[in-house]
């Protein structure tokens, strides 16, 4: 008997075009997620140590102290990046391994970390993608205010100037700061990720500008601190609605749903994106929030919207709609029984169709695709394996999706599968399994799991065999 898919999970769409020659590969991961070693090298103490060390907040009282320890194992991860055909890694700097306070005097033992890690990378024909923020705070300047205190982008500044002058005579590509919608939305608004705040809606609208402003701040710092011309772009999370069927109206219905603006919530993409990109306050959020917005001066837009050379976007689920009666998004339930991840999040393939196409319509400029993936029950098999189907077939059919992007002339310039290695997964601790390569979290034992030798085929072949 045949069984037709999933109508929310269709097969695979075709396209006669393949990804171009030199579309980029990569995987990535972030420093307090692998790095462990909390207290060596100098490291100073981040929001997520205090958060995580406190009972009740991370499931079954996890913490990133060791992590995967890459810290002291990431020459063995490196071995697996070479054995993987990885082409570009991406990975974030611990703010307090170089600045334990957040400000101050210099940690040397924590630089020199960040230059052994790149220097193997560029041995290995790597090519490295730095986040400067990847969430981890320091506690030093939370404890002065945080993302309140008017400092807080200066703080930043500051940070991300070291960095240049340190290790920007070796890197090329930027990222200033990972999903500010989650450590905003979810660190400061509901209070379930670290600094674990639930600030009022006119702090959480200053705490926005604070972050832009740092953004911006840290891309002046870049360009004026880098020896080599940095390449610089950020890594917002991408709020996908997708449109359910072709018709135009559905399609402008998921575009209007896709730069919405609802009242308290943080994770708007044209509220954050508007003014970074294009130096204005989203219209959207003007009318959502009216005169409650902070005051944007014309000399703030001029520092947020420091010119970008790419569009970071992490997608991992997009949200069906069709148009309603007025033209406005009508979200479509999915029918009872349709594909989860092990994170409970839909399956949702047209995602990485709909959102890079909408993001460059609004934006202008070529995007990555930062983060992608899911996470799934992966265990070590009886037979030493580490067996993945859910994820291959998750892989292949958002690649279809995204090759039918590039196909459709949406300029996606590279893929950056998360994660990398399975690693601590914030307020969910351990429990969730994001990696091509098994993490055994008390023997810190590497196994790559089936995906890691597909996807090793997809760059092998850039990505003809999918």
């Amino acid at each position: 008997m045949s069984i037709p898919p999933s109508p929310q999970v269709s097969a695979p769409p075709k396209s006669g075009k393949a990804f171009p020659p030199d579309f980029l590969w990569g995987a990535a991961t972030a420093a307090y997620q692998i790095e462990g070693a909390y207290r060596e090298g100098g490291r100073g103490m981040s929001v997520w140590d205090q958060f995580s060390a406190t009972p009740g907040k991370v499931w079954e009282g996890h913490t990133g102290r060791t992590a995967c320890d890459h810290y002291h194992r990431f020459g063995e991860d490196i071995e697996l990046m070479q054995l993987l055909g990885l082409q570009a890694y991406r990975f974030s700097i611990s703010w307090t391994r170089l600045l334990p306070t957040g400000q101050g005097k210099v940690n040397s033992r924590g630089l020199d970390f960040y230059d052994r890690l790149i220097d193997a990378l560029l041995e290995a024909g790597i090519r490295p993608f730095c986040t400067l923020f990847h969430w981890d705070y320091p506690l030093g300047l939370y404890d002065q205010g945080g993302w309140l205190h008017q400092d807080s982008p200066q703080w930043f500044a500051e940070y991300s100037a070291l960095v240049a002058s340190r290790l920007g005579d070796r890197v090329e590509d930027w990222m200033t700061i990972n999903e500010p919608q989650v450590f905003v939305g979810l660190g400061q608004s509901e209070g379930t990720h670290a600094p674990g705040d639930k600030l009022p809606l006119g702090k959480l609208l200053k705490v926005v500008r604070h972050v832009q402003l740092a953004h911006g701040m840290s891309v002046q710092a870049l360009r004026q601190g880098c020896q080599l011309s940095p390449r610089i772009g950020w890594a917002p999370v991408g709020m996908v609605q997708y449109p359910v069927t072709n018709r135009p109206a559905d399609i402008a219905a998921a575009r209007r749903g896709t730069f919405n603006c609802v009242e308290g919530d943080m994770f708007s993409n044209c509220l954050w994106s508007d003014p970074v990109v294009l130096g204005r306050v989203a219209p959207e959020a003007c009318q959502t929030y009216g005169r409650r917005m902070p005051k944007y001066s014309e000399a703030d837009l001029r520092t947020i919207s420091q010119p970008m050379d790419f569009y970071g976007v992490n997608i991992y689920q997009g949200t069906p709609v069709r148009a309603g009666k007025d033209g406005q998004p009508v979200v479509i339930p999915f029918p009872p029984g349709n594909p989860r991840t092990a994170f409970d999040w839909s399956v949702t393939p047209p995602c990485l169709y709909w959102g890079p196409k909408f993001l460059h319509e609004r934006y202008g400029l070529p995007l990555y695709i930062t983060e992608n993936g899911l996470s799934c029950n992966d265990w070590v098999a009886l037979d030493g394996g580490v067996h993945d189907p859910q994820r291959i077939d998750f892989l292949t059919r958002h690649l279809h999706e995204l090759k039918r992007a590039v196909a459709d002339g949406v300029p996606v310039d590279g893929y950056f599968q998360w994660s990398l290695l399975d690693n601590f997964e914030w307020a969910e601790g351990y429990k969730q399994r994001f990696g091509l390569i098994h993490v055994d979290y008390e023997t810190f034992q590497r196994t790559p799991k089936d995906s890691f030798s597909w996807y090793r085929e997809v760059i092998r072949t850039r990505g003809k065999k999918l």
